[in-house]
């Protein structure tokens, strides 16, 4: 197997067509050879714990109303050609998420990560819920055959949160600088949500050199 780590933030659309991308080069190569783990990388480490108001976020971030408009069209449309219909209609607020990434590690201790973070970018992209509340990541938990009053009681101590910010925080030593970021047998890095055809070569270049 070749191990595939990916840096990732489930409040990140460009992570969500990634991984969307990602799904359909692996559906058509079933044999593919990677051992996929998803890692934590915040792209608001500052945001407050309770999150804010979403279009407070945009339009900071992005310089006013009508250049965030622009950007999300660009997002938007991307979304779509990868099959995904988001609305971010939906979405009321930016959260926070070190909690989120908490329970994607762990959902990977219990051998259930693609399950937690399909669920979570489901959640947050498709039904508007803001995945840094407690009970909403209870519930997700407890939707991919988790048990949610184990996750609750561990969301409300300080489990793994010193562990999450340190991965975090070597990730960004590492020289990455924005996600989604893949990296190929812990040496070759693929940035950005690439095409499934990117995929498949890579898929098809490392079955090759397997002969």
């Amino acid at each position: 197997m070749v191990k595939l780590d990916i840096m990732s933030d489930p409040i990140c659309p460009w992570c969500y067509i990634g991984k969307a991308h990602l799904d359909r080069a692996l559906a058509d190569r079933p044999d593919h050879p990677f051992e996929i783990e998803w890692h934590p990388f915040q792209l608001n480490p500052d945001m407050p714990a309770e999150g804010m108001d979403r279009r407070d976020y945009l339009e900071t971030k992005f310089g006013g109303k009508e250049q965030a408009a622009q950007v999300y069209a660009r997002i938007d449309a991307a979304a779509r050609e990868a099959g995904l219909e988001i609305d971010f209609g939906a979405i009321a607020r930016t959260p926070n998420t070190l909690d989120a990434h908490r329970l994607i590690h762990w959902a990977g201790i219990e051998g259930r990560q693609p399950a937690v973070v399909s669920a979570l970018f489901a959640a947050y992209f498709h039904h508007g819920r803001d995945i840094g509340a407690h009970e909403v990541l209870a519930d997700i938990a407890d939707g991919i055959g988790m048990d949610a009053s184990v996750v609750a009681r561990l969301l409300q101590s300080d489990a793994d949160r010193d562990t999450i910010a340190a991965r975090d925080k070597a990730a960004h030593e590492m020289g990455v600088s924005s996600v989604p970021t893949f990296i190929v047998a812990g040496q070759h890095a693929v940035p950005g949500a690439q095409p499934p055809e990117t995929w498949l070569k890579v898929i098809d270049e490392i079955r090759s050199k397997e002969v």
